[in-house]
């Protein structure tokens, strides 16, 4: 006797489609370019969301950036003052600090600048 695979086929349709469902044209609508769709999809997304952490970092040392240009200090020397001082703050709450607690951001930039004058002075 012949095994016809109908049930499992329409499954299978079924879930794929519904993971494709909103794309464009025949890539939501066709089996072929949706498990191609699908395929891209899930590689692409892996690949965002590694990408993502990249930007935000970014976005964080922008903010830190101009906080220090505001004050009078350029990034780089607030981050280096900032290593002397040994105080170990990442990107994220020092941008954090700039825009909720500007107050305390202040205070960083002058141990910052503090401790470059005396490296300087050393």
């Amino acid at each position: 006797m012949r095994v016809r695979k109908g049930a499992a086929r329409n499954r299978a349709k079924k879930r794929l489609f519904k993971e494709v469902k909103g794309n464009w044209g025949r890539r939501g609508n066709t089996v072929k370019m949706a498990t191609e769709t699908l395929l891209r999809g899930r590689a692409f997304g892996r690949a965002h969301r590694r990408l993502k952490k990249r930007e935000y970092r970014g976005l964080w040392i922008i903010r830190v950036k101009a906080a220090c240009v505001a004050r009078g200090m350029s990034y780089s020397a607030f981050i280096h003052g900032m290593d002397l001082a040994q105080i170990e703050l990442n990107r994220k709450s020092l941008s954090e600090l700039a825009i909720h607690h500007p107050s305390v951001f202040d205070e960083l930039v002058q141990i910052a600048q503090a401790e470059l004058t005396k490296a300087q002075a050393a």
